[in-house]
């Protein structure tokens, strides 16, 4: 019965032991297939974070001045200013349409804004304008420095402004709207002017300018010099400096606002525009784009000859994606990007085909044609792609094609010389007579080998044809060797 007890207990831990022990291994494998989860899901949780944060990052980026102190209304506050150039697009509105509303709210007595413009976007001028017109503050457009310009789409900008103001040697007008992307119908293009007079004749009529002039700017595409402007009562003022234009202000009432000046000798808060409107409005410059879409081409055509360099075609891809943006806001022309992309084809088929030059120098054409049509050439200098860098990107391109490509792609169709494959079309010499068979030095390196003449005496220079598994094909060099020497590199074996 004791045994029985006996038994019976250490069955009962036996049992209660074994249940531990699965316990045990059950808890052990949760936690190994936690851990395996865990290690898969942790990273994808992360990638997906970072990308989260980017995203919240290029949303929220700003797309204004920087951040100024909040200050109160009085009509002692600073004076902001602010300078712009190049094309007026959605980035460069978005930070002048922000640091309007930031100024006013910090209790700014003015925005000076120094602009330099060829012209842009129908769109962007308009949503300009508008926060112009509704700033509880004076807006002063300043065409500045000498030299600069206030053309097209900046004329209209200048004429809603609170304050129209011009340096010495600089210029406005030219406002004819231009289809960027082509052409228009004469229905439309006289829709589009007649829209565009009105717009400009009521900007320049609220704020006492000459509206007739307005008029002729868009019709007739005329422009004037700053002193003729001020002497046609086209700006208010011309000033050399901002010193001298706050100082020129002192007591000039705005219209139709009704707001009187006294700005000299008061502070200056000085805003830039925010890294990500900077790298935005960086990207609407014709020049880059025209750039971006080759670089990305180009990337595309290096992965597409050859896979090995995948990394190329991710550059390439990010470039076109960067031109994309710059092609959507500059309304590239379709002819021109296709004569680009056929450049790039008859690029590729001059590394395929034997053409003698033929078809590089149709892509070199078919490249500069597709620069000089990319923009409407009807637009400003500022909104086409200038002679110097189609000239410099066609030259570059026809020298990566013609030398850099054409040899990875020769690289590429060379047979692969590794193993004793590559010992084919090496000299060696003869150390046991070859009868046909017997032995050489190759490389520093006793081979078996066959002759494929009867016989090659000991000594004599031998190159290698092929290989049979490890036997080495050679046939007798015409010229013999020089006694005691043996072609090929040596191998000398320390003791």
């Amino acid at each position: 019965m004791r045994r029985s007890d006996d038994t019976a207990r250490v069955s009962r831990k036996g049992l209660k032991t074994a249940r531990v022990s699965r316990s045990r291994h059950g808890f052990i494998g949760q936690r190994r297939q936690a851990a395996r989860v865990t290690q898969v899901v942790l990273p994808v949780a992360l990638l997906v974070a970072l990308l989260v944060a980017l995203l919240v990052v290029a949303v929220l980026a700003p797309l204004g001045a920087e951040a100024a102190p909040a200050a109160a209304a009085t009509s002692s506050g600073p004076v902001w200013v602010t300078r712009v150039s190049g094309i007026i697009d959605p980035a460069l509105a978005g930070f002048l349409t922000k640091t309007m509303k930031d100024a006013t709210g910090a209790g700014a007595s003015a925005l000076v804004v120094e602009i330099d413009t060829p012209g842009g976007l129908d769109t962007s001028m308009r949503e300009i304008i508008q926060s112009e017109l509704s700033s509880p503050i004076p807006v002063i457009f300043y065409v500045y420095p000498q030299g600069a310009r206030a053309a097209s789409a900046g004329t209209y900008i200048l004429m809603g402004s609170d304050v129209a103001a011009m340096a010495p040697q600089t210029n406005l007008g030219a406002a004819h709207p231009v289809a960027l992307g082509g052409s228009l119908s004469p229905t439309e293009e006289t829709k589009v002017v007649n829209d565009a007079v009105a717009y400009i004749t009521g900007l320049a009529i609220a704020h006492g300018r000459n509206a007739t002039w307005a008029a002729q700017a868009v019709t007739e595409s005329v422009s004037l010099a700053a002193q003729d402007a001020k002497t046609q009562n086209v700006v208010d003022i011309v000033a050399p400096d901002l010193a001298s234009l706050l100082k020129g202000l002192d007591g000039f009432t705005t219209k139709p606002k009704g707001l009187m000046l006294h700005l000299s000798g008061l502070p200056m808060n000085e805003v830039r525009m925010g890294w990500w409107s900077s790298f935005l409005h960086g990207l609407a410059n014709p020049n880059l784009a025209y750039i971006l879409v080759l670089v990305g081409l180009i990337g595309l055509a290096i992965a597409f000859i050859h896979p090995a360099y995948f990394f190329t075609a991710l550059a390439g891809l990010f470039a076109l994606a960067l031109s994309g943006y710059s092609l959507a806001i500059l309304s590239a022309s379709w002819i021109g990007i296709v004569l680009i992309v056929l450049a790039l084809i008859l690029f590729i088929a001059e590394i395929k085909i034997v053409s003698h030059g033929i078809l590089g120098v149709s892509g070199t054409i078919s490249l500069i044609l597709g620069g000089l049509f990319l923009f409407n050439p009807s637009t400003g200098a500022g909104t086409r792609v200038s002679w110097p860098v189609i000239v410099v990107v066609a030259v570059v391109a026809l020298f990566v094609f013609a030398v850099v490509i054409r040899k990875i792609a020769i690289a590429m169709r060379r047979p692969h010389a590794t193993g004793v494959n590559s010992l084919v079309g090496v000299t060696g010499v003869v150390r046991k007579r070859l009868a046909p068979l017997g032995q050489v030095r190759v490389s520093g390196e006793l081979w078996k080998a066959r002759a494929e003449e009867d016989e090659v005496a000991e000594g004599e220079q031998v190159e290698v044809t092929g290989v049979e598994g490890l036997t080495l094909v050679v046939k007798r060099r015409e010229a013999p060797p020089e006694e005691g020497r043996e072609a090929g590199p040596r191998i000398r074996h320390c003791r």
